[in-house]
């Protein structure tokens, strides 16, 4: 276990209150999104509005007894959350070599920005979003945190300029809707988009599509428990996955690749099965033309698959391309298993081939994303569980109780028998952050 190298596809940046203000023109900063009190909460404020900040986003290091739509202040997360040089601590003592990390107050494919009205101001905030990401959370963080960006994505110009702007500092990986039209933008099959795949090819830009950006996870009534929603909640890809899967864009741009970011891998072997079945007994009055090949070897050239804890998964990496499955770690969200992710991993891989387990914790993540830190790190020796781990030794990782936050007050528990938390009060705990 010790020996491993372990690279994450899937984790989260808060991004810290200063993180907008300082990549803002000096005569626009006061437009710049910036946090304010409200109600005891730390809330983001910009163009007129309030967002929350964090929530289930950021319980990592909280006993789990404690998990909640909390915590809401700065002061009530650990620093590894929004501190580059904390980050790298953490991941010292997790064991984990590359992080890459999704937007958190923009949302993951930013979403926030893309929706808002006034686009002039969209696109101060993603470009200084970019900048913040690009030349201080991952270059205080160089070689071990792996940048991505957001793109305007509703002006191809703009969407293409900017590409071009991050591709000069090194940038290969793009967060991007999982369902554009449900973000209000154009469909994958829409031609809008050609110019976009041809550039993603171009500068070798991976395409990293998070659960939850477009076709988000329903819950089944405000009564249902909420470990029900928060079971199908990776699954919830399958539709969009489906939708890349039967796009014509794969033969006209062969380099191009997609993540799906947080999604698993259990199911994709029913997808692949049920795809192949779906063409075979229904092209002819469809139309759709794979020619001499089957919905599931388009899948496994181009879609990219990760995991976090997914026993199934891994016994069925026969029916998946080992070259396209990618470990995530998920830190700081409530799926997290830091710091305990290499013994899970571990556990996990039990029978895989060394082969095999080199590629799906770090030799896929380095060659998808355009990352390899080794010769940098000073060797492979130098990249390892135990070796990171002796950095971090002195990283605390007891749980951090009692920091307060919304759960107590919100769901006036206080003095109630313990019962089942429903996705309906979690849903009006998101309405009243």
């Amino acid at each position: 276990m010790e020996d491993m190298i372990i690279v994450s596809v899937d984790d989260h940046a808060v991004e810290p209150p200063e993180a907008f203000l300082r990549h803002y023109p000096a005569d626009k900063k006061d437009r710049a999104p910036r946090i304010v009190d409200h109600g005891g909460k730390d809330v983001w404020l910009w163009n007129g509005k309030r967002y929350p900040t964090i929530g289930l986003n950021a319980v990592v290091g909280r006993p789990r007894s404690e998990y909640g739509m909390e915590p809401t202040r700065f002061e009530q997360l650990r620093p590894g959350t929004f501190d580059a040089k904390a980050r790298v601590d953490d991941m010292n003592a997790n064991g984990i070599l590359g992080s890459l990390n999704f937007p958190t107050f923009p949302s993951f494919a930013g979403g926030v920005f893309i929706a808002a009205e006034d686009k002039a101001e969209a696109l101060m905030a993603i470009r200084a979003w970019n900048d913040w990401h690009v030349l201080e959370w991952c270059e205080i963080g160089k070689n071990r945190l792996i940048p991505m960006i957001i793109l305007p994505l509703w002006d191809m110009d703009l969407t293409l300029a900017e590409m071009k702007r991050m591709s000069k500092l090194g940038v290969h990986n793009i967060t991007f809707p999982d369902n554009p039209a449900l973000a209000g933008l154009p469909s994958l099959h829409n031609e809008y988009w050609e110019p976009f795949w041809g550039a993603c090819v171009e500068y070798k830009m991976l395409l990293n599509c998070h659960i939850g950006t477009g076709a988000r996870a329903a819950h089944a009534s405000d009564e249902t428990p909420i470990d029900a929603w928060i079971t199908t909640m990776p699954m919830s890809i399958s539709n969009s996955a489906a939708d890349w899967l039967f796009g014509s864009f794969w033969k006209r741009h062969p380099e191009l690749r997609m993540a799906l970011s947080e999604g698993g891998i259990g199911w994709i072997p029913y997808l692949l099965e049920r795809a192949d079945f779906t063409y075979e007994h229904h092209h002819e009055w469809t139309f759709s033309d794979f020619a001499n090949e089957r919905p599931s070897d388009v899948f496994k050239r181009h879609i990219v698959t990760c995991f976090i804890d997914d026993q199934f998964g891994l016994k069925s990496l026969d029916y998946m391309n080992t070259d396209m499955v990618c470990y995530e770690a998920d830190y700081p969200h409530s799926d997290t298993l830091w710091p305990n992710c290499p013994e899970h991993l571990w556990v996990s891989l039990l029978g895989q081939p060394k082969e095999v387990i080199d590629k799906l914790t770090h030799l896929n993540a380095m060659k998808l994303l355009n990352y390899d830190p080794i010769e940098a790190m000073g060797g492979r020796e130098n990249c390892t569980v135990g070796a990171l781990r002796y950095l971090g030794r002195d990283v605390n990782v007891e749980p951090r109780e009692g920091l307060g936050g919304l759960k107590t007050e919100s769901m006036n528990l206080v003095g109630e028998a313990r019962r089942p938390v429903t996705s309906g009060e979690i849903m009006a705990m998101f309405a009243s952050a």
